[in-house]
């Protein structure tokens, strides 16, 4: 027999293997990885790990908890080193006047608001969120059959 070079036997193999035929699945095979899947996409997010949650799920649980952990961290410093709360308050309350101002805009805002809405008629409000639903159920019926007629199987 002749000794073949690297890429010889590399060809070599790689014809035997092409030349076998293919391994037949299991007739169970398709129906077990189709539950499974089934299985896996039916389990709710906050039962998943912190990937799979929604992005603003994660900042507002990023929010509450550095929120939460810095008043345990501000108390326990508080009470452990006598620390004067008022001065710290109004250190903090000093700090943050931009967030103040900027709440204090939107209340301004949502007062206004409701100020608008108070001067519409309440069955204008109900006509207009009626035709909001209106648009939207034939929205998602449209839709529906455009996806019917463009993709249908025969």
């Amino acid at each position: 027999m002749k000794k073949l070079t690297e890429k010889e036997l590399e060809q070599f193999v790689h014809a035997a293997l092409r030349s076998l035929p293919d391994r037949k699945a299991p007739g169970t095979l398709e129906a077990r990885v189709l539950a499974a899947v089934e299985r896996q996409a039916a389990i709710a997010w906050w039962h998943k790990g912190w990937a799979y949650w929604p992005s603003a799920v994660r900042a507002a649980f990023l929010a509450v908890a550095t929120a939460v952990s810095g008043a345990i961290v501000f108390a326990a410093y508080a009470m452990f080193a006598g620390l004067d709360t008022a001065a710290v308050m109004t250190d903090v309350s000093e700090r943050f006047a931009g967030v103040t101002q900027l709440f204090t805009l939107l209340q301004a805002l949502v007062d206004l608001c409701r100020a608008f809405l108070a001067g519409i008629p309440p069955l204008w409000l109900y006509g207009g969120l009626a035709m909001v639903g209106a648009l939207y159920a034939s929205l998602f019926g449209l839709g529906a059959f455009a996806y019917r007629t463009l993709y249908r199987t025969p």
